[in-house]
């Protein structure tokens, strides 16, 4: 099952979020997230949260519409996102599309980021989505696909990426072990071709980019 999670750091955009739910995920809500599903007229299947940054009109709308409320105590060990996360788990999701996961936040951002590998843990597909900036977690080798100028990015989410090799982008790489912190793999483009992203051993997070 397909998953939809919006939460409350900067709202994506109504295109967006209408191009996620085309294919009918269910939708779950962080919280400060309600606020742009309401201004959209869309109601997710839960809200769940502290309720401390969702405004009053959004969560009265929800409530009144058949969605399901789920309010959590401000004092808590998740965060709403997390909170999010956990009953998609419940529910069985097999892939996870999180938005407003990305903002000014920064503290938040690094937590959502953990949501990624909190996903590669159990073996659910996962990306985070903005309205510049797709993020996915890859701990074993891929071909991604793209169109020729596209950027992207990899950055090592462990203290190694072992044996990294870039075969058919803009920028190759041979059998290079990249270190958290090493900015070497970072604006690549894509070619004419899909690009393969071979290692051996870590975790790597790629970041699809545009201005």
């Amino acid at each position: 099952m397909k998953v939809l999670i919006v939460s409350g750091g900067t709202a994506p955009s109504r295109e967006l979020v209408q191009e996620q739910i085309k294919d009918n995920p269910l939708i779950i809500c962080a919280d400060g997230g309600g606020n742009c599903l309401y201004n959209y007229k869309i109601i997710p299947e839960y809200l769940v949260g502290d309720f401390d940054s969702i405004d009053g009109e959004a969560l009265m709308f929800f409530k009144s519409n058949n969605c399901k409320i789920e309010k959590y105590p401000r004092d808590k060990n998740f965060t709403d996102t997390e909170i999010a996360l956990n009953k998609a788990v419940d529910l069985r999701a097999d892939e996870i599309i999180f938005t407003g996961c990305t903002g000014s936040r920064l503290d938040h951002v690094f937590a959502n980021l953990g949501m990624l590998l909190k996903c590669n843990h159990l073996n659910i597909k996962a990306c985070i989505k903005d309205k510049n900036n797709i993020m996915e977690l890859l701990d074993n080798s891929k071909v991604i696909k793209g169109c020729r100028g596209q950027t992207f990015s990899l950055h090592a989410y462990c203290d190694c990426v072992k044996n990294l090799s870039i075969i058919g982008a803009k920028y190759k790489l041979d059998h290079y072990n990249l270190y958290i912190g090493d900015g070497r793999t970072v604006s690549n483009e894509f070619l004419d071709k899909d690009v393969n992203i071979i290692f051996d051993d870590g975790k790597l997070l790629l970041i699809r980019s545009r201005e």
